[in-house]
């Protein structure tokens, strides 16, 4: 199984906000669309960094309250880990898990085509643990 299965049944919808919007806007986004990540956008790139959760409470532990009036880029998380809608759920796990982070850019020729998420990882594997055991069951119960 590789990420674009996961982005079929996701969807390629992305949360972004700009660089040089605020802390505060960007809770906000991610409050309401019940996310946990969004993809940063510069002037010259669709993907610049990430913002997420975790960026928000450093922000927050690091500077109080003045973190919600600084600026996205001066908190994001800055390079981006990437893969393509070919790589493998598996390896996508290895690097998630050895990089301890929980959203990944998708980028195909270039271009940002979806967000996956550690949830969307989980949700797949325990989907495909299901589909095996059901097929493991009709077997045994075949015999």
């Amino acid at each position: 199984m590789n990420v674009s299965f996961l982005l079929q049944a996701k969807g390629g919808d992305v949360a972004t906000i700009s660089e040089n919007r605020s802390v505060s806007d960007a809770l906000h986004i991610l409050r309401e669309r019940r996310i946990g990540a969004l993809i940063v956008t510069g002037l010259d790139a669709p993907l610049v960094g990430i913002f997420s959760e975790r960026d928000a409470v450093r922000a927050i532990a690091e500077h109080g309250t003045d973190a919600l009036s600084m600026k996205i880029h001066d908190l994001m998380s800055s390079p981006v880990t990437r893969c393509s809608p070919e790589t493998s759920v598996n390896e996508l796990m290895g690097m998630m898990t050895a990089e301890r982070i929980r959203h990944v850019p998708v980028v195909e020729h270039g271009a940002l085509i979806g967000v996956v998420s550690i949830g969307d990882v989980v949700k797949a594997r325990f989907e495909e643990l299901e589909h095996d055991k059901k097929e493991l069951l009709d077997y045994v119960n075949a015999r």
